[in-house]
């Protein structure tokens, strides 16, 4: 028998538990995915499988929780995309489309966040925009981005390493990835 599941008995009604777990996971799916209406279907899909499951889940909390983490996870594996820098000069636009088409509202939250991450592109040094855009668009190793530049591997990694931590801190901080 799982861990979170009963073979019998009796526990809150489906809405007492909706009611006192909703905004809690969805604060919580929210600061996983980064959007809210993406999270509010996890948690809304996260209820739905409970209702299916109601009889067999000891720890509707416990379970609760557990559900949204692992639909957040398969979201953000599922909606990954690998982001293209733009070459000096050519187009602005970053995104690689795949076959499966997102839903409107991630592409509104994808095209935000891309649209961010450009502008801040731009106003990077030069040289640092070229690391960038040797690991990321040439997907080069650390160790030829250094022969290509002349650094040490070592310094490659962490010039690569803070300036990316620098960028993210600078996209949360302007409202993207949300």
């Amino acid at each position: 028998m799982d861990r979170g599941t009963k073979p019998e008995g009796s526990s809150p009604p489906l809405a007492e538990i909706f009611e006192s777990l909703e905004s809690s996971l969805l604060l919580y799916a929210q600061r996983m995915v980064r959007c809210e209406e993406t999270a509010r279907d996890l948690v809304q899909d996260a209820f739905m499988r409970l209702h299916r499951q109601r009889e067999a889940v000891r720890f509707p909390k416990a379970w609760l929780e557990r559900t949204v983490h692992n639909l957040s996870i398969n979201h953000l594996r599922r909606a990954h995309r690998e982001i293209r820098f733009p070459e000096e000069g050519q187009g602005k636009s970053l995104e690689d489309r795949e076959s499966v088409e997102p839903q409107p509202h991630e592409l509104l939250c994808r095209q935000e966040t891309i649209d961010l991450v450009q502008k801040l592109m731009e106003g990077l040094e030069p040289r640092k925009r070229e690391l960038l855009r040797l690991k990321f668009a040439e997907r080069l190793s650390y160790r030829d981005i250094g022969l290509r530049t002349g650094m040490s591997t070592g310094n490659v990694g962490f010039q690569l390493h803070t300036l990316i931590k620098t960028l993210a801190t600078r996209i949360k901080n302007n409202g993207g990835l949300q």
